[in-house]
């Protein structure tokens, strides 16, 4: 299932995605080759989540309704993954869900991201995104708004002339789209959902770099009807109004590259195209079978803790050579590059320092990879590893921790974010402080020295993954909230009130949670 890695602005051949006029992303080579089918994605998931999926895609068919989502690029990060998922399962489904992006900037690029380390607290001490700098990204949307999406037919004109009947903006790249389309459809509704941590805590400080791009950033999202957060009540800046805000986990696709199961020849294969790429850049090839690796997959970038990786490796080799017995294994820190994330080099840079000047006796045994995007690959690295990290500085959700549970793998990962909803600690991995390297040393001795604590911490992993975090789990969250919000139907002043959208849809379709079902802690004092 190889998918929509390739993009195309122009001329191509047969791309699998392609963004199209008015900024479409158009999956499967335009729709013209499905991969998946509607029954595929029902074993996915167990019949309740199902059934009550399939209830409100009902509805919206009968209905009409009009979905539209924008978000800043097409290609990298997880934003992207879960529009691609969203807008193939609806696809399949028959419901009218779309998918738009601005024509991409490159210069903007590097003002949002620096606009992401700002909110999320590692940007540099005292740095402020500039009134250019501002202005840039205004200038940059509302162009795109006013060329594709504004115009006779486009997604953002008026309902009744062919536009969209629900909007979601994703992020804090495009914001300031929100009071243009209230100020064209004052009752049209408009969510906004944010994926990332926000440092809520720097905000209330004023005359913060957190403060003032929050409060540049709040001037047009305050006009959404719904704020949409992960579920971490600390992510919601202090002038949301609760009333407001609803939760919703990040998810990912069982069915994709990323996650289906290989077969052995794919395994092989694809482990040979990651050496073959090492061998190219003249970095340490990856010895497994033959040797046992731990691995972490992500951006490049600061909020990923990977300096703490290289030092937690570092301590657990030192230890694990005194003890004896057991193998040397290796180490893996990879991941794609996204399209609108300019840090990837510096940190890549950083890690390599790291090894060169603290640990060059370790190097040998590390290899680290700016991968293309190549969903197969990073699934045969992912699910081979005898243990995944994940030890973020700052998170928004990072679903990779659930990716490598449905894998099997047990995961040592950080407090941090949304991090900890995904891991039961000691049951299916281990939870440490972010930055507590000899902790992350002292869980990987466990695991490479104690076979059967490592055989049933794979099997909690493998079974005990919720629906939530799944693109059926997903996509029934925003068909809930799709109906609800364009036919205005009762029970509407219920929406917000920091609700998990999941607990509303499931309920409202006749299918509750019941106990013993697979579902995240709905709070952090249930961990």
């Amino acid at each position: 299932m190889a998918r929509k890695c390739i993009m195309n602005f122009g001329p191509s051949l047969a791309p699998l995605l392609q963004v199209a006029w008015r900024g479409i992303v158009e999956v499967d080579a335009s729709f013209q080759a499905p991969l998946i089918s509607v029954e595929d994605y029902k074993t996915t998931c167990n019949s309740a989540t199902w059934e009550a999926v399939m209830h409100y895609a009902k509805n919206l068919r009968k209905h009409k309704t009009k979905i539209a989502f924008f978000s800043s690029t097409p290609q990298g990060g997880g934003v992207a993954l879960m529009r691609h998922a969203l807008v193939r399962f609806s696809r399949a489904l028959g419901v009218d869900l779309r998918w738009y992006v601005p024509k991409p900037h490159p210069g903007v690029f590097r003002i949002t991201k620096n606009i992401h380390n700002t909110l999320q607290g590692v940007s540099e001490d005292g740095k402020y995104i500039s009134a250019d700098e501002k202005n840039a990204i205004v200038d940059w949307i509302t162009d795109n708004g006013k060329r594709y999406w504004f115009s006779n037919d486009g997604p953002l004109c008026r309902p009744d002339k062919g536009g969209a009947d629900i909007i979601i903006i994703d992020d804090p790249q495009m914001p300031c789209l929100i009071p243009q389309i209230k100020k064209l459809t004052p009752s049209r509704p408009v969510f906004y959902r944010s994926h990332i941590q926000i440092r809520t805590d720097l905000i209330k400080v004023a005359g913060s770099p957190q403060a003032d791009i929050w409060d540049f950033l709040w001037q047009n999202i305050k006009q959404a009807d719904l704020f949409i957060s992960h579920p971490i009540p600390s992510f919601v800046p202090h002038n949301v109004p609760r009333e407001k805000v609803l939760y919703m986990p990040a998810t990912t696709d069982w069915l994709d590259g990323l996650n289906k199961p290989m077969e052995i020849w794919d395994t092989g294969y694809y482990g040979h195209l990651y050496n073959v790429k090492c061998r190219s850049e003249r970095m340490t090839e990856l010895q497994w079978p033959r040797r046992r690796y731990i691995i972490q997959v992500s951006r490049f970038d600061p909020a990923k803790g990977l300096p703490t990786v290289v030092d937690a490796y570092a301590c657990f080799r030192e230890q694990l050579e005194k003890h004896g017995g057991v193998a040397i294994p290796q180490l893996v820190i990879c991941g794609n590059a996204s399209v609108d994330d300019p840090d990837g080099i510096a940190i890549y840079d950083q890690v390599m320092t790291q090894l060169e000047t603290k640990y060059p006796h370790i190097m040998g045994d590390v290899s680290v990879m700016r991968l293309d995007p190549c969903d197969q690959l990073l699934n045969c690295l992912m699910a081979n590893a005898h243990v995944v990290l994940q030890l973020s500085t700052y998170e928004g959700f990072e679903v990779k921790v659930s990716e490598a549970l449905h894998a099997g793998r047990p995961v040592i990962a950080t407090y941090a974010g949304g991090i900890p909803l995904q891991i039961k600690d000691k049951i299916d991995g281990f939870l440490v402080e972010p930055g507590d390297w000899k902790a992350v040393a002292g869980h990987l001795m466990e695991l490479f020295t104690d076979l059967k604590l490592h055989d049933r911490m794979s099997q909690a992993a493998k079974t005990g993954v919720s629906d939530e975090v799944s693109t059926v789990g997903n996509a029934l969250s925003w068909y809930y909230l799709a109906m609800k919000w364009a036919q205005k139907g009762p029970k509407l002043e219920l929406l917000g009130n920091q609700q998990w959208v999941n607990d509303m849809a499931r309920s409202e379709a006749g299918q509750p949670y019941t106990e013993g079902e697979n579902r995240l802690p709905r709070s952090f004092t249930q961990l």
